[in-house]
Parts: C-alpha cells; structure tokens; sequence
C-alpha cells in the first residue's frame, strides 16, 4: 500500500472522464461523436474554483484534439487550477487497426504494440496542446490489461486510476476489480506507478461482509435491489451518475470514518449537458448534479477531508 507523509491526512479528487459524446445504446463507433459539450467545460471549472478545488480532467483523443476544449481548459491547466490527464477510448483514438467492437474497446485486450501505439498519440497529443505532461491515466471502460502497466511505465507516467473497485467487467470482456482495495497502492516493487482506484463503499447492516456477500448475491435476480431497500448491502461509487446525493453522503462519510487516505470521485463531461448520457436528460437532473457535488463537498470539507491533486498527492508520498 502507499503511505503518505504525516500531515497529509485525508484528500479528496474530483476526475472528469472528459470526453466525446457518442450514444451510450448503440454499438461503438470510430466516427460520428460530437463535441457539443466542451463549452460546459469553464462552468465547472469555475464552481471547482470557488471550492478551491482543482479537477482533473481526463481527456481522450477528440477532445485534446478540439481547439474549442483546449482552449477552455489550457489557462486552467497552465496556471494550476486544474489538471489534465489521460484517458484512452480506443475507438475513436489512432492508429485505427482493430475492429471496433465491445471487445477491442477494453484497450487492455489489444495487443502490446497497438496499445501503446494508441496510448502513445494520445499522450504526446496532450503534451503537445497543453505544454505539460499529464500525471494520470484512466482506461475508457476501465479497459486495462497486462500490458498496461509497462506502457505508463515507459512513458514516465505516475498514477493510474482505471481501476474501479468492487466492479466485475469481465463479463463484457473487461477486467475484474471486485476483490481489489479502495485504497491506493503500488504496481509493482519499484514504487514507480501507483493504483489510485475510484472509490467505491459498500454501505448498510451487512457492509462489513461486502467483499463476499455482494459478488455472491448477484447470481440471485434482483437480489442486490432487495438488499439494497432494506437498508443491509449496496455497493455505493462515489459519482452523481446513478447515484442519489442521500446514497453519497452516506457512503463518502464511511469513507471518512474508514481512514481512506485519498477519496476519488468521477462523472463523465457529457453529462454537462442534458440529453447526452443517461443520468442528465433534463435541465432538472444538470441542476441535481450541481446540488450533488456543492453536498458531497460540502460534507467532505466538513470532515476535514482537504481537496487535491495528483501533483500535490504525489508529493505528500513517503518512499522510505
């Protein structure tokens, strides 16, 4: 596990998976996004900054590609209210080599060198438009493999946070996270690449037995909805998408109580924007994930819980 410096405490991340719009129902596509949304970038970057927050947008190929979201982002980035990372959709991202399929868009199942062929233009495109190299890395899909770990490895990159645990995607042709911790941890012995995981609680009477029970209880239909209603287990990701504020408060609180050292929080950029991912469809759901977050930090600052970054994470880490 990582161990951080005395003082540093307990710290929260906001991740945007800063993004193209596409469909969400229909099959997967190398053309046909849109990017109607970036112009909803400044918005948030702004209600961040009055949080003095500073997000950390992870942005795939059409968006560092967009002159439009670079410039909404750049002077952010450049001047330390914000942070850019990596977030490879290989669909959309070239070189264009594979079949597009459910499959080939877990980018861990491509082969070694096209993997990092793709990871490669996407993470010299970034340092490119923004002048800084990116510290962090996210799969789209939470797509990572055997080989993901050696690419960010060559190209010096410190952090990833693809894994999402608590969550089996194997069943798409994804990875399993269902049994990995919450709390960051190091790939490898060299100590040069950290997991810092998405944050997922299990909440209610039998939380404690989460790791075991909530795997097991999804062989039985419906079994999950029943237990979560009655208040004894659900299994609780720290997003606004398909998450109720009620269910946040009550899960980011027991991470509080849990000692996590860095709590991560995410959503998708689409969701900026009603119609354009299934969480947002209404001017009244934009207005509930404002409420969620201004709650979530709220709640996280009243706990002490300081917000950061992966720059200022990063130099809290104790390597001795």
């Amino acid at each position: 596990m990582v161990r951080f410096k005395p003082g540093f405490g307990q710290r929260f991340l906001v991740t945007i998976d800063t993004e193209e719009e596409f469909d969400w129902t229909q099959p997967l596509r190398a053309a046909g996004h849109g990017l109607d949304t970036v112009n909803r970038l400044r918005k948030f970057q702004q209600f961040c900054e009055g949080y003095g927050i500073v997000p950390i947008y992870l942005v795939d190929y059409p968006i560092v590609t967009s002159p439009l979201a670079v410039e909404m982002l750049r002077d952010a980035v450049a001047h330390g209210r914000a942070e850019v990372g990596v977030q490879l959709h290989p669909w959309v991202n070239p070189p264009h080599e594979e079949e597009v399929n459910q499959f080939n868009s877990f980018s861990g199942n491509l082969p070694f060198e096209l993997e990092r062929a793709k990871f490669m233009k996407l993470y010299n495109t970034i340092c490119e438009a923004f002048g800084t190299a990116p510290l962090s890395y996210r799969a789209g899909r939470y797509g990572i493999g055997p080989n993901t770990a050696t690419i960010l490895r060559e190209a010096g990159l410190p952090v990833d946070t693809s894994v999402r645990s608590r969550f089996d995607y194997s069943g798409w042709g994804g990875a399993d996270f269902k049994h990995l911790p919450v709390r960051p941890w190091w790939v490898g012995n060299d100590r040069r690449l950290m997991e810092q995981p998405l944050t997922t609680m299990f909440t209610g009477l039998l939380r404690s037995q989460g790791g075991w029970l909530f795997p097991l209880l999804a062989k039985i239909p419906r079994a999950h909805g029943v237990m979560a209603k009655l208040r004894l287990l659900d299994r609780v990701p720290l997003t606004p998408e398909g998450v109720t504020v009620t269910e946040a408060l009550r899960a980011a609180s027991l991470a509080v109580d849990a000692g996590l050292p860095v709590i991560v929080t995410s959503f998708h950029s689409p969701s900026l924007v009603p119609g354009h991912t299934p969480y947002v469809r209404s001017e009244a759901d934009l207005d509930t994930l404002y409420d969620w977050w201004r709650q979530v930090f709220d709640l996280l600052l009243s706990r002490g819980v300081k917000p950061s970054c992966v720059k200022d994470m990063m130099d809290w880490i104790e390597l001795d």
